[in-house]
């Protein structure tokens, strides 16, 4: 069986670049892997070395970890159904910390935030806590918050649309709101979109959210049911997220991914994009440059 070790360097520190690779290199012949085959994917940035041979992550975790990587079978690397988290994976910021900003209580709540990611507090009372904390808060600040604080993380759309136009489907699962997530998934490109809807009355938050509230295991079934819809077996799935509460759709799909995460969602992680934006991930499943769709 043909196993992949992808290599993709570290932005900040392109020049160190070329000695990981040949270290990588020299560390697979002294595991014992035959048939080495390399395939830059972008020169000097991003390389594919196929090999023949058992080799683990933790046999080569301290010659590589200055980049990013994936090791994996060569076989249904290009995968046909992603679900992505949304905050601080497909847009930079933590949307609940923003909104909370303009009730001057960001720090009470980011705190919160912070130790739910950790998985440290139950994510459906953290949620309901930080829910309630803006009560009263204008319905017209969602769209202040939109507007001025959310960014999408560099190579969002170029991952999404690069996938779908393979003939993938993709899939935003929030913990968040529906609100962001609605707008967000048009602005990438998103197929679907779900996460949990705030409530209103009379133009202001009401400190409520509508029930059941969309948790880990929500996102799980939401992998779950795709795969069954779309009659794809689990390892064809890849699912990406930063925190406690992606853990179980990252353990279950084929490829999971954890992007500049907390430790516990990158401990169970199959690979994890410490250094570089979500095009990594295209990598990560083969693409090269070239094939990038960055319209």
């Amino acid at each position: 069986m043909t196993t992949v070790l992808t290599l993709v360097a570290d932005p900040s520190d392109l020049s160190s670049f070329s000695s990981i690779v040949n270290a990588a290199e020299a560390r697979l012949c002294e595991l014992g892997a035959t048939n080495l085959k390399m395939k830059w994917l972008k020169k000097d940035h991003a390389v594919d070395l196929a090999f023949e041979g058992t080799v683990t992550s933790e046999d080569l975790d301290k010659t590589i970890r200055a980049a990013d990587y994936c090791l994996q079978s060569a076989e249904n690397r290009k995968k046909m159904l992603l679900l992505a988290d949304m905050d601080s994976t497909i847009i930079t910021v933590e949307c609940i910390d923003e909104l909370a900003g303009f009730a001057d209580i960001k720090d009470a709540v980011s705190e919160i935030t912070e130790r739910a990611m950790r998985g440290e507090l139950d994510f459906d009372e953290a949620f309901r806590s930080r829910v309630a904390m803006l009560k009263g808060l204008k319905e017209n600040v969602l769209n202040t918050a939109f507007e001025e604080r959310v960014k999408l993380t560099g190579g969002a759309r170029t991952l999404i649309q690069t996938i779908k136009a393979n003939g993938a489907y993709t899939a935003l699962v929030s913990g968040g709101f529906t609100y962001f997530t609605s707008r967000v998934c048009d602005l990438v490109g998103f197929d679907m979109q779900e996460a949990n809807e705030l409530l209103f009355e009379d133009g202001a938050l009401t400190g409520l959210a509508a029930e059941p509230i969309l948790n880990s295991q929500a996102k799980l079934k939401n992998l779950n049911r795709l795969l069954e819809e779309k009659g794809l077996k689990r390892i064809q799935s890849v699912a990406i997220g930063d925190g406690a509460n992606d853990i179980p759709m990252i353990e279950a799909a084929g490829l999971g991914v954890s992007f500049h995460a907390k430790p516990a969602a990158e401990a169970t992680a199959d690979a994890s994009i410490r250094y570089g934006d979500l095009t990594v991930l295209l990598y990560f499943q083969g693409y090269s440059e070239n094939e990038f769709v960055t319209d």
